[in-house]
C-alpha cells in the first residue's frame, strides 16, 4: 500500500467517524423515532466509535484518546435513551477509563461521570451508584474552564431522568 493510499484510508476512517457521530446526534435529537431509527442510532454510534478507533490507531493527525472516549460517551447516551442500562453502564465506564488513563479532564471527564449517572438513573435500583456519579459529575462540572461549556454541561446534567 502506498503512502498516499494509507493516508487516504486514515482520513477516510476519521471522516466516516465524524459523519456517523453527527448522524447519531441527529437521531438522538429526533423526537418520535421509529424502531428502525432506534436501531440505526445504535449502529451509527458503534460504527462511529469503530472508525475513530481505526483513525486513532493509525495515528491519523488530529485524533487521539479524546475521540475514543467521546465515542463511548455517545454510545452510552444512546443506550440510556433506549433504557438499556447494562450497555449504557459498560460504555460509560469505558469513557471514564479512557479519561483517567489519558488524563483527560475538564468537559470530557464531567460528561463521562454524567454518562454513568444517567446510566444508573435508568437502571432504577442503584441509587447509591447514581448519587456517587451524579456528585462526581457536578464536582467535575464546576471545574470546567469555559463558562459556555460549563453552562451546557449543567443543562445536560439536569436532563437526567429522576
Amino acid at each position: 500500500m502506498s503512502d498516499k493510499e494509507e493516508f487516504d484510508e486514515k482520513e477516510w476512517h476519521k471522516k466516516t467517524g465524524i459523519k456517523l457521530f453527527n448522524a447519531t446526534w441527529d437521531l438522538i435529537d429526533k423526537k418520535d423515532r421509529t424502531i428502525e431509527e432506534n436501531d440505526q442510532m445504535i449502529h451509527s454510534a458503534h460504527a462511529s466509535r469503530y472508525h475513530w478507533g481505526e483513525a486513532v490507531a493509525a495515528g491519523t493527525p488530529k485524533t487521539g484518546p479524546m475521540n475514543l472516549e467521546r465515542g463511548d460517551w455517545q454510545i452510552s447516551r444512546v443506550y440510556s435513551i433506549l433504557k438499556r442500562p447494562e450497555s449504557a453502564i459498560y460504555h460509560a465506564q469505558r469513557c471514564i477509563d479512557i479519561c483517567e488513563k489519558n488524563n483527560i479532564g475538564d468537559f470530557d471527564i464531567a460528561f463521562a461521570y454524567e454518562a454513568m449517572a444517567r446510566a444508573y438513573a435508568i437502571a432504577g435500583n442503584n441509587e447509591a451508584d447514581f448519587q456517587k456519579y451524579f456528585s462526581l459529575a457536578k464536582e467535575a462540572g464546576n471545574k470546567i474552564e469555559k463558562e459556555e461549556d460549563k453552562k451546557y454541561f449543567f443543562s445536560e446534567l439536569e436532563t437526567i431522568p429522576r
